[in-house]
């Protein structure tokens, strides 16, 4: 039988020896190039290291104050590697496990005060049996003469471990064995020695040293299958441990099991399915969510008290209890020991306590030093959000700078105090309203609305309700803009811009998307299944005229029935699907309106429902509206007073 503590104990050794050997160092401006000089020192590929990081680093201000990224690395053990080591232990371990269980049998001749007795034990493993002529010579020198040789054959024959007499000796009880024992001083081990018996003595039996040893106070710890051996086999004159005291042990006070990183530096760097790592992705915020369990207290163990082997009690203190850290927006589990979420949120320890904080505030920019960010509350931004980075929070997201080329997704309202410059790659994505200073070369979707103070310029904007860009410079121009209910700008379009301004409104920006969508699908179905008919029509006629198709033939004809009963169920469900959204839109009672207070100029089209309207003369303060299917000019009309003021109080101009 296999060992697993020696397999557990011999794999973790060869672990550890393998990582002493290739840790190593590193550092770089970045924390992408400290990982990178890692891997060029320890000649592997990035995705083949782990590392932690030592120091972060700081790119200084003003060329002033700059720290390198330091890092510690290590070569990553990979599945692969942990097989082969349990591999190589489970064979060592198995070795051993097999040497030890192959062990020959055993023959001991013993003079007691009952007669001349033999005890055989059987053989374990391959080992060998016992031989009768080895058993022969032993009672020969033990000077026995007067014994039965049929029941030496039948003990050696039963193999029972047990002392069996054979005969009779002349007993001389002055030449018997002798035992003494030795106590410590602190009575926390017992030691025999044993001088050995002369012609005509007995030996002693297990039975006579345990009796031994409580007649003289030694009456806990004793190794009594050990002492069985050495009364089997014995050591004379030797100094032999046979009984071993418990020391004490306190009890283990209580802690807390944390459920979370409680380094709130640590960098957790997680590698993509491409094997790559991307350093934007750093993880350093801790989400968690209403009702989950955060912490566990285990509780304090008692103590386990000690003995000699004289039996006196040596006592242990029991361990000692701690408070449970309750902070902020946690509570105490029904168990009595769990702590756990109120809420949606980051948790953090602050003041050595548990709290979930709604709100991650990042001071500065969103960048290197931050990563992505993805949060389950409200996020609020000091800065920027930089290129190529994104920010999504199930809250709110507020940006007191501008937003460049990346992507923010939140639940809540957006609000960008500055403005979007998407550089025609930036998307944002609202559960209910947008607000910003200006909207440039962007994509920009809201479960609500937009509302903008100084334009529009080159951007798709979709808002389920209103697009209102309204102040001193509120003009849209260029780029697409749905809403369901109104676009209301001072103005739209532009004298000399020759980029397309088109507004659409009275119906749902996405529902009708995901029609055009649906429609394409149609048609792209409509025309394979078409294809398949002809294919199965041809296929069949030939089988007609042939009475049969070969085999290759065959089975391309039943692939194409099943082709054919996809693409029929793939039209019936685009039918369905379609029908859904059509019955929605038509329960939209939003009338639409696009609206401009200065001015709409010629080029701009404008779609209300199904119908459509290329502005081809300049207009001054007007509002276009559908009337009896057709696009009409009316007088200039305000937006709702209630877009005027966005959360917390922004004022849209």
């Amino acid at each position: 039988m296999v060992d697993f503590v020696q397999l557990q104990h011999a794999m973790k050794e060869r672990l550890e020896r393998d990582r002493a050997i290739h840790i190593i160092e590193a550092e770089g401006a970045t924390l992408e190039d400290a990982v990178s000089e890692a891997a060029a020192l320890l000649n592997l590929s990035v995705r083949h290291i782990e590392y932690e990081v030592i120091a972060k680093g700081f790119s200084g201000f003003m060329g002033t104050g700059a720290k390198n990224w330091k890092i510690k690395a290590y070569e990553r053990v990979t599945v692969e590697t942990i097989k082969e080591e349990k591999k190589a232990a489970v064979e060592e371990a198995a070795a051993a496990a097999k040497a030890a269980l192959d062990k020959d049998g055993q023959a001991y001749v013993h003079l007691l005060h009952d007669g001349a007795c033999l005890k055989v034990l059987p053989p374990v493993g391959r080992g060998r049996k016992v031989n009768p002529s080895d058993v022969t010579q032993l009672i020969a020198a033990r000077g026995i003469s007067n014994y039965s040789m049929d029941k030496v054959t039948a003990i050696i024959k039963e193999e029972k471990g047990a002392y069996v007499r054979i005969g009779d000796f002349q007993h001389i009880p002055v030449n018997d064995a002798m035992v003494s024992v030795d106590i410590t001083a602190d009575e926390m081990k017992a030691v025999i020695t044993v001088t050995p018996p002369g012609s005509g003595g007995c030996d002693l039996s297990l039975e006579t040293y345990l009796s031994y040893l409580r007649n003289n106070r030694v009456i806990f710890g004793i190794d009594e299958e050990g002492l069985s051996q050495f009364a089997d086999d014995p050591s004379y004159n030797e100094p032999v441990q046979v009984a071993q005291g418990t020391r004490p042990e306190d009890g283990r006070d209580s802690y807390i099991q944390y459920n979370f990183e409680t380094d709130q530096s640590s960098v957790r760097l997680r590698e993509g399915s491409n094997g790559r790592v991307d350093f934007k992705d750093l993880n350093i915020i801790q989400n968690v969510v209403e009702g989950q369990p955060l912490a566990v207290k285990i509780p304090a163990e008692d103590g386990v008290m000690g003995r000699t082997v004289t039996g006196k009690v040596i006592p242990a203190k029991n361990g000692r209890e701690i408070a449970i850290p309750l902070g902020k927006n946690v509570h105490l589990g029904d168990d009595g020991v769990t702590v756990v979420a109120d809420m949606n949120g980051q948790v953090v320890i602050a003041g050595g306590k548990i709290n979930v904080e709604p709100v991650y505030t990042v001071q500065g920019n969103v960048n290197i030093k931050t990563g992505n960010i993805i949060f389950l509350g409200t996020v609020i931004i000091t800065g920027n959000v930089e290129d190529g980075y994104s920010v999504k929070a199930a809250g709110n997201i507020e940006v007191d700078g501008t937003v460049e080329k990346a992507e923010l997704d939140a639940e809540g309202d957006i609000i960008v105090h500055q403005g979007i410059t998407g550089k025609s790659s930036g998307i944002i994505r609202s559960g209910r309203s947008i607000w910003a200073r200006f909207i440039e070369n962007s994509h920009v979707e809201a479960g609500n609305m937009v509302v903008v103070s100084d334009g529009i310029i080159n951007s798709q904007v979709d808002a389920f309700r209103r697009i209102i860009c309204k102040g001193k410079r509120a003009s849209i121009v260029g780029g697409r803009l749905r809403a369901t209910e109104e676009i209301n700008a001072k103005s739209i379009g532009s004298p000399t811009s020759g980029t397309e301004t088109i507004c659409e409104v009275g119906f749902d920006p996405k529902s009708k998307e995901q029609l055009e969508i649906l429609e394409v699908q149609k048609a792209e179905n409509e025309k394979q299944l078409e294809e398949v008919q002809l294919n199965i029509q041809t296929l069949i006629n030939i089988k007609k005229q042939r009475k049969s198709l070969p085999e290759d033939k065959e089975a391309y004809l039943t692939e194409l029935m099943d082709k054919r009963q996809e693409l029929t169920e793939d039209l019936r469900k685009n039918k369905e699907e379609t029908e859904k959204i059509q019955s929605f839109l038509n329960t939209l009672k939003a009338r639409g309106r696009v609206s401009a207070s200065s001015k709409v100029y010629p080029g701009v089209k404008i779609l209300i429902r199904d119908a459509k309207e290329d502005v081809r003369n300049e207009y001054r303060a007007v509002t276009f509206i559908l009337e009896s299917g057709l696009v009409r000019v009316t007088k200039y009309e305000e937006p709702d007073e209630e877009i005027k003021k966005g959360p917390d109080g922004y004022i849209s101009n």
